[in-house]
Formats: structure tokens, sequence, C-alpha cells
């Protein structure tokens, strides 16, 4: 799916997790996702946020207002942030997608 994706011209940015011994795995991208968004401003015309995570809403509103937002993917249509139910317009759910995204192999 990544390569699909950067062939299609997305650049993608990848950033370190953590693997714990439950088997959860975190990644703490939060001022990493704001920061690049804001160090990348003029090479990219619009954004696609992926995230349920209210910590992003004034990244989100301010791409908004700048017209640089395309969508944001949130993973779970039942677990995502209040804040960012007044972008409605621009949500996707990425559960809603399983059945398009989904990779069954060769």
């Amino acid at each position: 799916m990544y390569t699909a994706l950067q062939q299609q011209g997305f650049i993608l940015v990848f950033k370190p997790t953590i693997d714990f011994k439950e088997g959860k795995i975190k990644g703490n991208v939060d001022a990493e996702l704001v920061l690049h968004a804001m160090i990348e401003w003029g090479n990219y015309d619009r954004a696609i946020i992926v995230t349920g995570d209210g910590d992003f809403h004034c990244l989100i509103e301010y791409l908004k207002k700048k017209g640089k937002l395309e969508k944001i993917l949130i993973p779970n249509q039942h677990k995502y942030s209040a804040l960012l139910k007044k972008f409605t317009t621009d949500m996707v759910f990425i559960d809603e997608l399983k059945g398009k995204l989904e990779y069954f192999g060769k």
C-alpha cells in the first residue's frame, strides 16, 4: 500500500514506534507532525492528516483555514475526539474503507 501511495505522488513520512510486551505499538508523533507540516509548508498543496486525536485540532483548523486540508482519515469511527467533530465534511473513516483497502495477498 505504501509503495502504491508513493507511486501516486504521495509523500509518506514514517516515524519510529515502540513495541510493548503486551503487543501494543505506540508512536509519539504529535509535536513532530505539527512541526513537519509547518517545515514542509511550501512543498505540498494539500495535506491528508491521519488521526482521531484532538491534539491535532489546531493543525487541522489552520490547514483548513489556509485551504491546505484535503481530508482527515480517522482510523475508528466509534473512537475519535469530539474536538474533530466540527470537521465532519472533511472526515473519512478508515474502518469504513476496509473492503477497499484490505490486502488479500497473491
